[in-house]
């Protein structure tokens, strides 16, 4: 009996993504990641958009980020569990998918943990580079916990930053976001609350991970000119600033219906006005119009920064020879005949293979 082939799948692992940032440098992985992002932004109508599926629970929540052009089908697995940390977990796990659309085939599946917090801090650079005032040094950073080093660096590499002004309700967070970047050229100043962290700043980034409709920033902090990016508030029920300050800043989103159900705007009537950031990039509408305006990325992270993410690890993974192959759908002799690999006779005469078990894999991530 002829067996059936398998078909193949490019697997990146955790360690996968971390040798292609060791190798082309961190810098590089921004600048690129930001560049396929914009990439993909200006295909806006190309992609077939709909806000992420999230499953909610007292603890937490679990969502499936979809979109697809005519070409490419991606999905995310994502997870966000603030009490994670208490037993040694992440609060955010997640993997991807890229898939072909003409067969279905699943042709790259990756680890998105690590890329996602990269695509994330690359996103927010993205949309301050069009935001922001050009001449921005200081930003400051309310909440130090695991996004915050890439979006230190992600600002440094890409718009000049030189000053970070941490603040955290938890002295250990920002003692270990001053070991890891020690030996970058920022300038790291600890901040004993808000108030002084955001005094000055240029930007403000807030990325803070309780589940709770906080108020991190107040209007009483805005200062005219001032560029906030809002990342922490991320699923209905949280979010960080006060409406106060979204009805003194100029809002700009990801995607409106995703914005309006996850992020600060929940705060907001239907009718209040903003701006989704595709239309900025294509140079449809405005992005900051003068020195004093106060400009807002309500950012919650949507599937098609995802895609650029995925995009862009396959091509780093195989321009440098990484990741490995996984058999996830089998190549049928006959393809109405699936019994045909669990056959007594199949199984006979079919050594074990020597390709790495998915769900083992899996796991890992």
């Amino acid at each position: 009996m002829k067996l059936p082939q398998l078909v193949q799948t490019q697997f990146l692992s955790v360690q996968d993504v971390a040798s292609i940032i060791h190798k082309i440098g961190l810098k590089t992985v921004f600048t690129r990641m930001a560049e396929y992002i914009r990439e993909d932004y200006l295909r806006w109508h190309d992609f077939e958009k709909c806000a992420r599926v999230a499953n909610h629970s007292k603890d937490g929540v679990i969502e499936l980020m979809p979109i697809s052009d005519a070409k490419s089908y991606a999905f995310k697995y994502v997870n966000g569990h603030p009490k994670n940390t208490i037993n040694g977990l992440p609060c955010v796990m997640a993997f991807g998918v890229l898939a072909d659309v003409a067969t279905g085939i699943p042709e790259f599946l990756s680890e998105l943990t690590l890329s996602t917090a990269l695509r994330t801090a690359a996103m927010s650079a993205v949309a301050a580079q069009e935001l922001a005032r050009p001449d921005s040094k200081t930003m400051a950073l309310i909440g130090n916990g695991a996004q915050s080093e890439f979006q230190a660096l992600a600002f440094h590499y890409l718009l000049g930053i030189e000053e970070i002004r941490l603040f955290d309700t938890d002295p250990k967070a920002t003692e270990k976001l001053i070991a890891n970047l020690k030996s970058t050229a920022l300038r790291l100043t600890v901040c004993s609350s808000i108030a002084e962290a955001v005094r000055g700043a240029d930007i403000v980034t807030t990325v803070t991970a309780d589940k709770t409709n906080a108020a991190i920033l107040t209007a009483g902090h805005i200062e005219p000119g001032m560029h906030i990016n809002g990342v922490g508030g991320d699923c209905p029920g949280k979010t960080e600033l006060h409406a106060d300050v979204l009805h003194r800043s100029e809002v700009f989103v990801e995607y409106e219906p995703q914005t309006r159900i996850e992020g600060d705007l929940q705060h907001l009537p239907a009718d209040f006005e903003v701006t989704e950031l595709w239309q900025v990039l294509a140079r449809q509408a405005p992005g900051r119009r003068d020195a004093d305006q106060i400009t807002l990325f309500d950012s919650v992270g949507f599937a098609l920064q995802d895609y650029s993410a995925l995009r862009f690890m396959r091509d780093a993974a195989r321009e440098l020879g990484l990741g490995q192959v996984v058999s996830l759908i089998p190549e049928l002799v006959n393809p109405k005949d699936l019994f045909v690999l669990i056959h007594p006779e199949t199984q006979e005469t079919t050594e074990p293979s020597p390709r790495p078990n998915f769900c083992a894999i899996l796991a890992a991530v």
